[in-house]
């Protein structure tokens, strides 16, 4: 196994249990939901992580959080929450490894994998019959009562990447400080 997939693959490991901890914290005080816990650690996957990985991140941390904690619930929540984490990590790999700007890197993964859970959400409620509202009520639903969370991650996201950046953090994973 090559040095870059095991560091890939340690990094990876470490934004899953990152994903999981931090909305148990969060829940234990009724703040889940509107913080978004969850979202840090995958985002910041998607900029540290090539697409294979930061998407495994993104799809497998709702999926794990739910079987080791019951959050998300299993149904309706789980599908759509993996469709929407899978796709934030997905865009935002994309378009670091792009070099993009790390703020529009930043609002188009999260836009992004807002109108992916929004197609989820018609799909499931529409072949699975979930009892869930329109996909644009969802959207503008969850947009507003994650504002402070979104708010959070536009503030903390992007320093945290740059500063990885400055310790030339590349996306091979590599953290080479400079002497």
């Amino acid at each position: 196994m090559h040095n870059n997939t095991v560091k890939q693959m340690v990094l990876a490991g470490l934004m899953l249990a990152m994903g999981i901890v931090l909305p148990v914290t969060f829940h234990m005080v009724g703040l889940g939901s509107t913080f978004l816990p969850m979202h840090i650690p995958v985002l910041l996957a998607g900029f540290i992580l090539d697409l294979p990985f930061a998407f495994l991140v993104g799809a497998a941390t709702p999926l794990l959080s739910s079987l080791l904690t019951g959050m998300p619930p299993l149904f309706p929540v789980l599908p759509y929450m993996v469709c929407e984490l899978a796709a934030y990590a997905a865009v935002a790999s994309i378009m670091s490894s792009r070099k993009y700007n790390v703020y529009l890197s930043l609002l188009a993964s999260m836009l992004a994998g807002r109108i992916v859970a929004g197609l989820a959400v018609w799909v499931l409620a529409n072949l699975f019959a979930a009892n869930l509202p329109s996909p644009p009520v969802f959207v503008a639903s969850a947009v507003t009562t994650g504002l402070p969370g979104i708010v959070v991650q536009l503030v903390l996201l992007p320093p945290l990447v740059v500063l990885l950046n400055k310790a030339r953090f590349s996306k091979k994973g590599a953290l080479q400080i400079e002497r």
